[in-house]
């Protein structure tokens, strides 16, 4: 009988324990820590590279460029090209007003035919002289003449061949006159050195142009590209300098370019350091394309980046680069979906892939979305949507 009387009193024992323990059941379940969405990535086997990039961007040059301005200043009267033109060597670009010069190679020119008329005159009376001098010789030498004749004529025929050769002097000095002019005329006028494209014009007709002083820097009256010869020109850290030289291969981007490379050659290394900035010491290199024309028609002035290859290793285990914590280790799920970490030992490197050459293998997958929060070793996981299978 008094068993039967405590059997309720089990019951409702045993169902308050029970929705305790769901209590304390979902109290847990709903303070549990929720796994974090990381990306992960599978580590495979391809190519990685030893490379090398530029600190800031470099820029796309011209092998011939040159900022012409005349020797003399004056006023334009010949603008003989525009901008965007492209022209030959040798041809006229500008020319000042420089009639004054022109005045003065007329005269330099009249006064080289006037001495050489003079020539003409002063030899022709040196050739009589000598003639009449051996005539008197002659005649001394049969005793009609005397001696001081003969002596006379002779004089007069050296004085006469003087004045031949002071003619011819003066025709040299004439034409050297002219020359001299012509070089000041030369001081006022501008001729393309090589053939390329008028980049830019300052200055009109009709408007004064002036050289630039030493020591002061004016525009330039024409800006000439040579655009047949192209390269790149970027900065590279001084601690890299020492692994670079010329000849070794390279990947040329350009920003109007997205998403294209164009293999290149390093040309030159710059035989000194610059410091632009105190805490940016770079060396400047210039690297060619191996095929200027796949690039399409490129602008001098073009932003570029230069990415040198040191070393090439193909068919290697590898892993994304993101996915390196400090000291070559890498976090990895284990079969609970927490991460641990595993270290490894690393070969070549970039920014993007790093080899593996012990502590993975290929299928293996780790971590690479080390900046989220709470990522760390003994972190429970889940697969994140952008995670690379």
């Amino acid at each position: 009988m008094s068993r039967q009387t405590n059997s309720p009193l089990y019951a409702r024992l045993a169902i308050g324990l029970a929705v305790t323990l769901l209590v304390v059941a979902g109290v847990w379940w709903a303070g549990r820590p929720k796994p974090i969405a990381v990306v992960m990535k599978e580590v495979d086997q391809g190519r990685v590279e030893a490379t090398l990039a530029n600190t800031r961007a470099g820029t796309v040059e011209a092998c011939h460029r040159t900022k012409l301005a005349t020797i003399l200043g004056g006023r334009i009267e010949v603008l003989a090209v525009k901008e965007g033109d492209h022209v030959k060597k040798g041809q006229l670009l500008i020319k000042l007003w420089n009639d004054d010069q022109q005045a003065q190679t007329a005269l330099a020119q009249s006064q080289v035919e006037s001495a050489t008329k003079h020539v003409a005159e002063a030899c022709t009376l040196a050739a009589n002289a000598e003639g009449e001098a051996a005539r008197q010789t002659d005649l001394r030498g049969r005793g009609y003449v005397s001696v001081s004749k003969e002596e006379t004529a002779r004089a007069e025929a050296v004085a006469k061949r003087a004045s031949c050769d002071a003619a011819k002097a003066d025709v040299v000095q004439s034409q050297m006159r002219v020359r001299a002019t012509r070089v000041e005329q030369g001081r006022t006028v501008l001729y393309a050195p090589f053939a390329g494209t008028v980049a830019k014009i300052v200055g009109e007709v009709g408007e004064y142009s002036t050289p630039s002083p030493p020591g002061i820097s004016m525009p330039p009256a024409i800006d000439l590209i040579d655009e047949s010869c192209l390269y790149v020109k970027a900065p590279m850290d001084e601690v890299d300098a020492p692994k670079i030289s010329a000849g070794q291969p390279v990947r040329i981007s350009l920003d109007a370019l997205p998403r294209q490379s164009f293999p290149g050659r390093v040309r030159r290394v710059a035989p000194y350091v610059s410091a632009i900035e105190k805490q940016s010491r770079t060396v400047d290199i210039e690297a060619d394309f191996d095929n200027p024309q796949a690039a399409g028609r490129l602008l001098v002035g073009y932003s570029a980046d230069v990415e040198v290859i040191l070393a090439v290793r193909d068919k290697v285990v590898r892993v994304p680069t993101s996915a390196l914590l400090g000291g070559g280790r890498v976090l990895v799920p284990d079969s609970d979906g927490r991460l641990v970490e595993r270290k490894i030992k690393t070969g070549l490197s970039n920014w993007e892939y790093t080899e593996v050459i012990e502590g993975l293998a290929a299928g293996e997958r780790v971590v690479t979305s080390l900046e989220r929060e709470g990522v760390k070793a003994g972190a429970a996981v889940v697969m994140d949507a952008s995670a690379v299978k």
